[in-house]
């Protein structure tokens, strides 16, 4: 793979041409190249300076008090309903994850001893896929909300050790459940002197990469099981209208009244506000929750695929 894709982006040998260097079949090749794409050992970033879209980054950025408004490509400026939007999914979560990683590799670079908080999902996944060839080995990562959930590759244990592994920086994590099964689970779990460790680290990050969801039955907390059907039910019913690191938030950016919110452990959203912290929002359906937590002042930077860039500058 990794001799595959040095003769084709190195070397600039074409898929056929390396095919006869490797002895393999220009399908081969393909596969190969596809393949490294997909498990992070080539990233590629496109200058986005070259890109369109700039008028609407700064209608974003002034509309909302925001540092940076960086905006993806779009795709299609006319596609409608349910199916392309699933369609343009995948797209988005690269897309947005690629964008993100420009954003982390500078910070890196500026920020010797950088400490970067993060959150968890696909978009956060595609980031940690985008990272290859970066050395940062002062730097430290630390999970923003509770590590200890189902294995994925998009949850918060395995962000932080995909990101510290490529950058041969530190990981560290917060161990504890993503939601505590009582509040006085939550106030043991909490007094724990590893878990005050990890908020403190925490609480001094110097960027905070978080994404941004939206409450529905496809959702990622629906479809990991993590939230019940009832509890998306009820959370709708006191106004919730999306989510970022388990903490549910009405259009106004603020956090809803409900026991979920009450037994979530992580960094909340005052502590959020504190440090730099860089919403992600990739896809159309996330478009009332990105409007709604973007109204609460937390987030400091958006990156934002250009299709829901277009929706929300509207």
């Amino acid at each position: 793979m990794a001799r595959a894709a040095w003769l084709y982006y190195v070397g600039g040998l074409n898929q056929e041409a390396a095919a006869r260097r490797l002895g393999v079949t220009r399908a081969r090749v393909n596969k190969l190249l596809s393949d490294a794409r997909d498990s992070g050992m080539v990233s590629i970033t496109i200058n986005s300076a070259n890109v369109g879209l700039l008028p609407v980054e700064e209608a974003i950025r002034e509309r909302y008090g925001l540092d940076v408004c960086i905006c993806t490509p779009a795709l299609t400026q006319d596609a409608g309903g349910d199916r392309d939007d699933a369609l343009l999914a995948p797209f988005a979560f690269r897309a947005v994850g690629a964008a993100a990683a420009a954003h982390l590799r500078r910070h890196l670079a500026e920020t010797e001893e950088a400490v970067v908080g993060t959150g968890w999902g696909r978009t956060l996944e595609q980031m940690t896929l985008q990272m290859a060839g970066v050395s940062a080995p002062r730097a430290k990562f630390i999970s923003l909300m509770g590590s200890l959930t189902a294995r994925s590759a998009y949850n918060p244990f395995d962000v932080v050790h995909a990101l510290a592994r490529t950058t041969g920086a530190e990981g560290y994590f917060l161990p504890v459940p993503f939601i505590a099964d009582s509040l006085e689970a939550r106030d043991v779990l909490l007094s724990q002197q590893s878990v005050q460790t990890a908020l403190q680290l925490a609480r001094s990050t110097t960027v905070a990469y978080i994404s941004i969801g939206e409450l529905r039955e496809a959702s990622l907390l629906r479809t990991q099981g993590m939230i019940s059907a009832t509890e998306l039910a009820e959370l709708r019913a006191a106004g919730a209208v999306g989510d970022t690191n388990g903490l549910f938030f009405d259009q106004d950016g603020k956090a809803v009244d409900h026991p979920l919110n009450h037994r979530t452990l992580a960094l909340g959203l005052d502590g959020l506000k504190q440090t730099y912290t860089v919403a992600l929002v990739a896809g159309r359906t996330k478009l009332q929750a990105a409007r709604a937590f973007l109204a609460s002042g937390v987030a400091r930077a958006l990156i934002v695929d250009g299709d829901t860039a277009l929706e929300l500058v509207k």
